[in-house]
Formats: structure tokens, sequence, C-alpha cells
């Protein structure tokens, strides 16, 4: 009996000796290659890019990893209790293993012959999510296990808890139970119930097959197991416990909505942060405001779009996007799957047609009507420029079976409509120091991500005449000056072509006025006095507008606008006559935060000095980005824009724009009832783009539309019907309620009585005289003085019918 006593005695021993032996193996083979702990006291967890509007409303997320970290004095103690019941009751006495449960995972793999857990505590999948793998093996295993006892002697519970909490994937791209209650319930995991703390409590053992979206049955056992196990323990009460047990499985799929629509501003800020940060853009947690205010762009969002199927709608109906005739109801539901809201515009699909309407099918399964007055503009499209006979009712419009859009009302009805094939694009600035205030790249960027605004480089038509005329106003030339409105040749004889501009209404007024040609958009004037005044030193004028030199074609054909220009640009060039001759640069980001709040980068563009006529200092260069991606940013001295036109002349010219508001092509803005409001309208060749770029002195914008594909927008279509309707809903809206703001007049300006025929200072006798601004050194010569001719700078050739060089 002794001796085998002794026996199990000294077996005991040998093989105590063995495991420890082994496990002082394994722990000298592993130590090296384990990874400091020291390292989860700075763990910088992955968070997605957020962009704002300069109001705080969210724009956009960017990322993959849904995550919003918490702090563990946030976390509620309720979840703390149901998730240690669910994953690790004996988390508060072990020290980062338990013995139990690996004897217990043990077991279950000599019994079964494949692992079914791994008995890690709460503390090993720490050091697994931040440290290791998911591979199954014995190696990484004991390597969890070694630096699960590391953790426990460097960290607290507290922090170790507050780690888990924020690493863990909980299904549906959700790390970390904050995000998961935002996914799952759409609040923060402080303001979810009991019920609903134990189902994110559930999840981390298998986030698909305990997914209360995926699975709600099975969540629900989870959860109930977990109340059970909660009221067991005595974490809860039992009124709690059943409570929570009578609440039904409420979790559906929430997701970051935006509060801004958008999109073209979330890319361009996304495009430019991944450009400064790399693809640490989408992962460090950045925050970024944009110089957009939230009310600015929808109010720019409602012009596009309200101008574009207003366009659309004049040029009738193009028929259903597909017929379905024949269909089930649910072959119906299942097209209706397939298809997205574009800009509002909702996919439905026509059951029945009677004499007050449709009857149609929307993407819920849901019955709603059309009424019949809302589908009379449905003239059958032909052509461009023609449409067939109007409608006289429903059926001649619509059959069953016709996949259709509408447009939901804000009384609840809808409204017949199309997906408009016509495309737009608006920016608008603030003329004192290029900051974004809205833009749109197109009707939809669901439909096109392309964007317009930026990257679509089309002719401005007379929209570019105000940089010639600008030219001419800094070299003698004043708005009373007199240039010849006649037929002019220009002969190519390298090519053996003639090329006869003409005005778009084939008529000619002989000589003019400066002032009157530009509001009366003569085309025939901007020729002359661009060949005045020279093709070359005319370009190297404009470029200081901001403009690339190789986009502006070196000869007279610049005068009518063929230069390939983006929206953005004209908007920028603009921008100087709005400001009073500053050259500024168009900017989006204001600010960049860093996920601890500290703000990394804030914009200080050169801008406009404050007080009117003073001198400029050194322009910041590209913004004065002032910080890198660690350093908090540093306070610097306003950057002073740089004057590249005489102040006097802007001046002028400003007053000849608003003249095109007042009694030229941009009458229509009358409506808007304001007189700060200058402009000008542009329309190509054939009318393949309308224009039309506006201003006051707090917003510059300009509006661009046309066929992505250059086409015609048909015989009755220019600037003035297309362009200004979406510049005019814009603008209204965006000055509602503000005082006049213009430019405020400088020193050397003088006010004078001119002689509308011959452009010379009037006498008190000179009939139909009018008063014309000019700068002090250019005020013309009285009618009274000898000599014969124009106003200086006004050139009349002798013989205009002479072919002149084009080249």
């Amino acid at each position: 009996m002794i001796r085998l006593l002794k026996f199990f005695w000294w077996s005991f021993v040998a093989v105590f000796c063995g495991l420890l032996l082994g496990l002082s193996g394994a722990y000298l083979y592993l130590s090296p290659s384990l990874p400091s702990v020291d390292a989860l006291k700075s763990v910088q967890l992955q968070i997605p890019l957020r962009v704002y509007s300069s109001d705080d409303k969210l724009i956009a997320e960017f990322g993959e990893m849904r995550r919003s970290p918490i702090k563990f004095a946030e976390i509620p103690p309720h979840f703390i209790q149901a998730l240690l019941s669910a994953e690790d009751d004996n988390f508060a006495n072990h020290y980062g293993v338990d013995p139990s449960s690996l004897m217990r995972a043990a077991g279950q793999l000599f019994s079964s012959g494949h692992i079914q857990t791994g008995g890690s505590t709460i503390t090993m999948q720490v050091a697994k999510n931040y440290f290791l793998s998911s591979e199954r093996s014995f190696s990484r295993k004991a390597t969890e296990i070694l630096l699960a006892l590391q953790i426990e002697r460097q960290l607290t519970k507290d922090e170790i808890l507050e780690l888990y909490v924020n690493k863990i994937y909980l299904g549906n791209r959700a790390y970390g139970i904050d995000a998961a209650s935002q996914v799952y319930y759409g609040k923060s995991i402080r303001d979810i119930s009991l019920a609903q703390m134990a189902m994110i409590a559930g999840l981390p053992k298998a986030p698909s097959r305990f997914n209360p979206l995926a699975n709600p049955v099975r969540a629900k056992e989870r959860r109930d197991w977990i109340l059970g196990r909660m009221y067991k323990l005595g974490k809860i009460t039992e009124d709690e416990y059943q409570t929570a047990l009578a609440e039904p499985i409420n979790a559906s799929y929430h997701v970051p909505t935006p509060e801004v629509n958008a999109p073209w501003i979330a890319e361009m800020a996304r495009a430019e942060m991944v450009g400064r940060y790399g693809s640490d853009a989408y992962t460090e947690g950045f925050r970024v405001t944009t110089t957009v205010p939230s009310n600015l762009q929808e109010d720019a969002n409602k012009a596009v779009s309200a101008g574009l199927i207003e366009y659309d709608q004049r040029h009738g109906y193009r028929g259903p996007e597909s017929r379905l005739p024949g269909r089930t109801r649910d072959g119906w539901l299942q097209e209706l799957s397939k298809q997205r809201p574009l800009n509002g515009l909702e996919p439905v699909i026509v059951t029945q047609v009677d004499k007050a309407g449709l009857s149609v099918l929307n993407r819920n399964g849901e019955q709603q009507h059309v009424a019949w007055d809302s589908m009379k503009w449905a003239r059958p499209f032909l052509n461009t420029n023609s449409q067939g006979r109007a409608p006289s009712q429903p059926s001649d419009v619509a059959q069953v079976g016709d996949l259709i859009r509408v447009q939901p009302q804000a009384d609840g009805t809808l409204k017949f409509s199309q997906v408009p094939t016509v495309q737009s694009a608006l920016v608008s600035l603030d003329p004192q120091n290029g900051a974004i205030r809205a833009l749109v790249g197109g009707f939809s960027f669901e439909q096109s991500n392309y964007n317009r605004a930026v990257q679509a480089k089309r002719q401005p038509g007379s929209s570019f005449k105000p940089f010639i005329y600008c030219a001419a106003l800094d070299n003698g030339y004043t708005p009373a000056s007199l240039v010849n409105d006649a037929p002019i040749v220009f002969a190519d004889g390298n090519l053996d072509n003639v090329w006869r501009p003409k005005n778009d209404t084939n008529t000619f007024l002989g000589p003019i006025r400066l002032r009157e040609a530009l509001y009366k958009s003569r085309n025939l004037v901007s020729i002359r006095v661009l060949q005045a005044l020279g093709v070359n030193p005319t370009i190297d004028y404009i470029t200081r507008f901001g403009f690339n030199k190789q986009d502006l074609p070196p000869n007279l054909s610049l005068a009518l606008g063929t230069a390939t220009l983006t929206p953005m640009e004209i908007a920028t060039g603009w921008s100087t006559f709005a400001n009073g001759g500053y050259k500024v640069s168009p900017y989006l980001i204001q600010k960049i935060e860093s996920r601890n709040g500290d703000t990394l980068f804030v914009a200080n563009p050169p801008s406009v000095p404050a007080e009117p006529g003073a001198t400029a200092g050194v322009a910041a260069p590209e913004h004065s980005l002032i910080t890198d991606s660690t350093s908090p940013a540093l306070p610097q001295a306003p950057a002073v824009a740089t004057r590249v036109v005489d102040g006097r002349t802007t001046f002028i010219l400003n007053s000849m724009l608003q003249d095109v508001i007042k009694k030229g092509t941009g009458r229509r803005a009358l409506a808007l009832g304001r007189s700060d409001l200058a402009g000008k309208t542009g329309t190509t060749n054939d009318s393949k783009d309308a224009w039309f770029s506006g201003y006051n002195a707090d917003y510059m914008t300009t509006v661009w539309t046309g066929f992505d594909q250059p086409e015609t927008l048909g015989r009755r279509e220019f600037g003035g019907t297309v362009a200004l309707p979406i510049w005019m809903d814009y603008m209204g809206a965006a000055l509602k309620d503000k005082p006049a703001h213009t430019q405020a007049e400088p020193e050397g300006i003088v006010s004078l009585r001119v002689d509308p025929v011959s452009g010379r200072a009037a006498t008190p006798s000179t009939p139909n005289a009018y008063f014309e601004l000019f700068k002090s050194e250019d005020t013309p010569p009285s009618v009274n003085e000898l000599g014969n001719g124009s106003a200086p700078g006004s050139p009349l050739p002798a013989d205009e019918s002479a072919p002149i060089d084009l080249f």
C-alpha cells in the first residue's frame, strides 16, 4: 500500500514537474516574440473619416469600420454585467486565465475530436484581438495565455474591459459596443434598454449567428439566456428580468444618416484628405469641417433639381424607363427592388390607368395615386426642338406595366416626372476669400458621380466677355467708348478659310457704346476690342484671374468665349470682379480635428482686406497649410489676397454688369427685387452650353447647363432660359433678408454727363445725355472740343469690310 502511494506521489511530482518544465520552456521559447503590453496603453483604434458642414451637420462618413470609442466610465453598469455574465463571469477574480474554462475546453476537444470553444477569458480575447490572428493552434493559444498574464499585471480590470468593448466585432461593420448600438438601435449604448444591452452582449460569441437582423430567433434565445444568467447571478431584480424578457426584438438597421445632401462636397473632401494623409484618412478618426453651410447647399440642390426638371419637361416625355406588361405583382416588386431613387424621383410601376390618373406600385409594395393634372405636360418627345400633340387623357401617356418616375410632394401627393438627360453644375463662392459655399456637380450623384463643377471643361460663351471688357477698361477704354458693331471678315491665308462672325440676332447696330455692347452681348464689338488690344497681350492679362494659358485659344475667337473652362474656374475668375480686384483661390476644408478633438489644421486663405482701399499684403501659399498630421494647429496672421486688377476697373465693370440685369440678357433676375446683383449670360454655338455667372459682394455663383455629350439644348434655349432660372432660385434663397451689398466706390472715380451719340462729355444743352463712370485719368473730351472720330480708345477702322488676317 505504501509502495502504491509512493508511486502515485512520485508520478504526480513527475507530471507536475513535466508541466512546469513544459510551461517554462514554452515561456522561454515564446517570450522573445511576445509584443509589448505597453502598446495597449497608447493603442489607436480605427475610426472612420467624418465630413461636416460649416454648421456641424454630418455630410458623409468614410471607412470600412464603424466605430465610436467609449470610455469605461461611460459604459452602463447593466451592460458590463450582461457582458460578464455572457463572456466571463469570473473576470473579477482570475488573473487573465481561468483554469476551469481551459479544462472545460480541453474536455470538449478530447470528447469531440475538434475545437469547440477556446476557453478564453476577456483578457485573453483582448490579447488575441490586439496582437494575434484568429488562427486555431496550440502555439497561438499558448501565446495568448502568456500575453493575458502580462496584460493583467500591467493594466487594471477597467482598462482591460475598455479595450475589449471598443475592439470587438459585432456584425454589420460595427466595431465596439457603441457603434453596434448605433447600427442596431440608432442610439448610444448609454440610451438603450436592458434587453437591448443583453442583445449586444450576446454578439461577441458569434456576430453572424446571433445577429438580431439576420437571425432574430437565435438572437432572442441568446439574449434571454444572458438575462437569465444576470438574474441567477443577482445582477438584476426579478421585475427587471421579466420586463426585459417581455420586450420584443426591435432591432433594425441604422447607418449614419447624412444630415446634408452634399455628395460631391463629400467626395472632394475625401479626396483632399487622402491626398494629405493617405490611407490613414479612413482610419484615424479625422473630423473635417467644410466651408459649406447646410442651408446654402440644400438651396443649391433644390435649384439645380427644379431647373433641370423644368427644362426637361419643356421638351416632352421620352416614355417609360421600361415596359413590364403581364407580370405579377411579385414580379413588379422584384423589378422595383433593382431600382434606386434619383434625386428624389422615385421608381414606380403603373398598375391601373383611368380618367383620374394612374395607380402605381412603389418599392414598399404600396399603391399610390398620380393625378392627371400632373401629367398634362407630357407631350411626346420627338427631338430637342419639337414635341408631339398634347395628351388629352392619362392613357395617352402611360400603360399598365410602365416603369416610370414620380416626384413626392410636401402634401403627400405624387407628380408624374422623368429623370432628366440634361445636366448642370452650380458653384457658389465667397468672393472675399474663395470659400466654397455650395456646389452641385450634376442632377444626381447616384446616377453619375462625375463632378461637372470641377471636371467638365466647356466653352463659357458670352459669360467670358467680361474678362475682355476688363482688359479694355484697364487699357484706356471707358464705358462710353464707341466701337463699331458692323460685319467683319477674317481670312486665314494658310487654310483658305474665311471666318464671318455674327451676332446672335444677325443684326448690326453700328457704333455703339461699350456699356451697351456688353449688356446687349454684341459679339462683333468683343472681337473688335480684342483685335485692338492684341490677342497675346490680352491672354497674358486674363491669366491673372487664375486661368491656365493653354485653355485660352490664341486667336480672336477668344472674344466669343471659346476657351475650355470648368464652372469652378469661371466662378474663381469672376470673384475678382465681385471683390474689387483681388485674386482668391477656392478652398473647401475649413478645419481638421484629430480623434481627440485637437485642431490639426485651420484654413487661412488669402482674403480681401477688410477696409476698402487697403493695400494688399503678402499672400500666403496654398491656403496657408500651417500644421502637420500630428501637431495641433498654430495661430497665424491672416493672409491678404493679392490685388490683380485696379479697384476702379472692377467698380466700373460692376456697374456695366448690373446693366446686364437691369436691361440686358439677364433681365429675368429683376424678379429678385435686388439692386446689388451683377452678372452675364453665356450661350455657345447651337446652344450646346448655357451659362449664367453673377454675384453681389457676398456670393459669386456660376451655373452651367448642357449635355455630357455636347448637343443642342434647343433653338429657343439660352443662358437666360436654362441657367439663369437656376441661378435665381439659388441666389434668391441665399440672399433672402440680406441687405444689399456691393463693392464700395474707390477713390479716383468720376461721374460725368455724356453724349450718347459721340461718347464725349456733354454740354448742358446736349439731348439725351446720361451720367457715366470714368477713371479720373480717362475722362472724355467735351463735344465742343476740336477733333473728329470717337472717344479715346474706340477704334473705328475706315474699311470695315476689308478682310483681316485671323492669325
